[in-house]
Formats: C-alpha cells, structure tokens, sequence
C-alpha cells in the first residue's frame, strides 16, 4: 500500500532524527573519521536512507553539531528573562550553559569536539552570546572593541570549563561554573563588583532539561 504524504514525511524525519542522534554519539566520542556505514549501522537504517538525506558524512555532522547547538541555544533562550538587561541575559545563558556541562555530559562532549562552532555557527550559543554582548556593549554594561575576540574568548572559556568537569568529576561545579562566568564578566569589561552580583543572583529551576543528545545506537 502506497504510504500517505504525511506519513512518508514522518519516516523521512524519523530516519535524518536516527542519523543525527547517531552522529552524536560519535562526534561525543570524538570519532570524527567514523565510516558512514558504522553511523548507518548506529541509527539502525540502512546504506542507501544515508544518501536520501546527506551527501557525506561531513554534512551530517554539521547538522548533527546545529542540531544540538540549537537545540541548547532553544533552552536557555526559554529560561532567559526577556526583561532583563544585557550583562544579566549574557551571564546568566553563561551559567546554565555550564552548568548542563554535568546534566548533559554527552552535549559537552559535543561542544568540546566541535569548539570552533560556538563561534561559527548561525546556530546555538554564538548568535545568542554575540546579540547579548553587542547589546552590553552598546547600553555601556561590556567594554569590547573587538566583538570576535570576545566571542573566542567567550566560547574558549566554556570549552576549557566544560573539559575541566569532565576531567574532574570530584570538582565543585556550580562554583567553578559561577568562577569562570566571574573571569569572562572581567574581561568584557564588568567591574569587579557588578561581575560579582551578576553571577550571585539567582537562576530559574533547571527541572526539564532537553534530552540533548539521544542514543542512537
């Protein structure tokens, strides 16, 4: 029997949803030269659904890394309170961002395998950080001259934290998280006293997490 539009839709988006949760997985694992047939065999489709989708594995993983930059940019957009102003938006996606380092430790596996895409991408955490901080800098709250260099500052300090709790699990790391924002806030220019009350305040209830990174295998 013939399937429907919609129902042949729905396999189809199925079948790319398999794909890129197993491409996470492996870029988690930073197997970043896995076989194609290798991903196939993880999201339990067959060779030839592959190429309906993508044309190599290189694009895959660019969606698969999007797609879980998107899907967290999303997220902490969601616990971001429109009203707030500039530095407390910026510090507090900074905080959450680092603290789902523990809730979601294959999504900072990700993040840290795919570094220079948090400055590259149209999606996730650089266009929402780079929005945030031209907005400090222009309502006076950040000093930044060079709005790259901010962000590669920005997405360097996550990366390195994020390795950093993974590394070392007996580590505190809501302190070192709230630490490290502190340090970024200094270096956008926030004076000492103003850094230190933005990563004092409080944040929303993280209670539902985004199931970032699915097992695709």
């Amino acid at each position: 029997m013939t399937e429907t539009p919609n129902r042949l839709e729905r396999r189809k988006a199925r079948t790319r949803g398999a794909l890129i949760a197993a491409a996470q997985g492996f870029i988690a694992r930073g197997e970043l030269n896995a076989p194609i047939a290798e991903i196939t065999q993880a999201a339990d489709v067959g060779m030839g659904s592959f190429y309906n989708h993508f044309v190599s594995r290189e694009q895959l993983f660019q969606a698969a890394v999007d797609g879980a930059l998107e899907l967290l940019g999303n997220y902490l957009d969601s616990l971001t309170d429109s009203s707030a102003d500039p530095a407390e938006a910026f510090t507090r996606s900074f905080r959450i961002a680092g603290r789902l380092f523990r809730l979601q430790p294959e999504l900072s596996r990700v993040l840290i395998h795919s570094g220079p895409e948090l400055i590259t991408s149209q999606h996730g955490l650089g266009p929402r950080a780079a929005r945030d901080i031209q907005a400090g800098d222009a309502a006076g709250y950040f000093r930044v001259p060079d709005l790259q260099l901010s962000l590669a500052l920005v997405a360097g300090a996550l990366i390195g934290l994020g390795q950093l709790l993974l590394e070392q699990p007996d580590r505190d790391d809501i302190e070192a998280v709230d630490r490290m924002a502190y340090g970024v806030l200094l270096a956008l220019g926030v004076p000492d006293s103003d850094a230190r009350d933005l990563c004092a305040r409080s944040l929303p209830p993280m209670s539902d997490v985004p199931a970032v990174i699915r097992e695709g295998r």
